[in-house]
């Protein structure tokens, strides 16, 4: 690894741990961290109502093929 290399590599790991650093106790921190929960909330009730359509679809259709 030539000079330029490295110093671009250890200058890359330091820019990257003052912005986790940033993100951790900057501003508006708190709020980031109360969106990104939400955010999975979110996406996991999306999920599970997905699914939950679909195999209630499933079960229709098959209740129906059978009675017929």
């Amino acid at each position: 690894m030539s000079i330029t290399e490295k110093t671009r590599k250890e200058l890359e790991q330091r820019i990257e741990k003052i912005e986790r650093l940033i993100a951790k106790k900057g501003v508006g921190s708190g709020y980031l961290g109360k969106a990104e929960k939400a955010q999975r909330d979110l996406n996991i009730g999306l999920l599970l109502g997905a699914t939950t359509v679909a195999m209630g679809v499933t079960a229709y259709l098959v209740y129906k093929i059978r009675k017929e």
